[in-house]
């Protein structure tokens, strides 16, 4: 397996690390098809329960979405004080709403430090975290949003419509190992 595609002990993982189905996710908080895909992944979840762990890194495209690198920023920022998932499943929530009110509406909610979080978002962490994402992503030549990592291996398939569950379920069904012959029969 590419080092850029090994799963690190900082990644925001949900899942346990010995499931046999990981399922990596570069996403920005303002595609609509990330929109849609967290959804999908939140149903691929409910569905495969602990046989999926699922990592998420930020691929931020801000030449196309002026809130996605914010969103990011607020996200990591969010993780510093422990409610990296909360937040995101927030932005996700409000992608339509996505504006430097609505996040700080938000980190309210969550009930984060506000002067902590004010200053996390343009923090060496912060920022050292998202160029990480974003260098994996330029060296595993990603292009667009989302982008999906079955076992190590890119799945450029369907996700919509329950397809990426039906996928994974597939994978499971053959032993739980997205080899480079079954990802491509799927």
């Amino acid at each position: 397996m590419r080092q850029e595609l090994e799963i690190r002990p900082d990644d925001h993982v949900q899942g346990n690390a010995q499931a046999p189905l990981t399922l990596l996710a570069y996403g920005d908080y303002e595609c609509s098809y990330c929109g849609q895909a967290y959804f999908e992944i939140q149903e691929a979840r409910r569905a495969l329960g602990p046989a999926l762990r699922f990592v998420f890194r930020n691929f931020p495209l801000a030449e196309l979405h002026p809130s996605a690198l914010a969103a990011a920023q607020v996200a990591e920022a969010a993780g510093l004080q422990g409610k990296y998932w909360s937040m995101h499943d927030g932005l996700y929530e409000l992608q339509q709403e996505l504006s430097p009110e609505n996040f700080l509406v938000l980190a309210e909610e969550l009930d984060l430090d506000l002067h902590r979080f004010e200053h996390d978002l343009t923090s060496p962490r912060v920022v050292r975290r998202l160029q990480r994402d974003l260098t994996t992503a330029e060296a595993l030549d990603i292009q667009s949003t989302p982008s999906f990592f079955i076992n190590g291996q890119r799945y450029q398939g369907l996700f919509a419509d329950g397809a990426l569950t039906l996928v994974l379920q597939q994978l499971l069904s053959i032993g739980g190992g997205a080899s480079d012959q079954a990802a491509a029969e799927l």
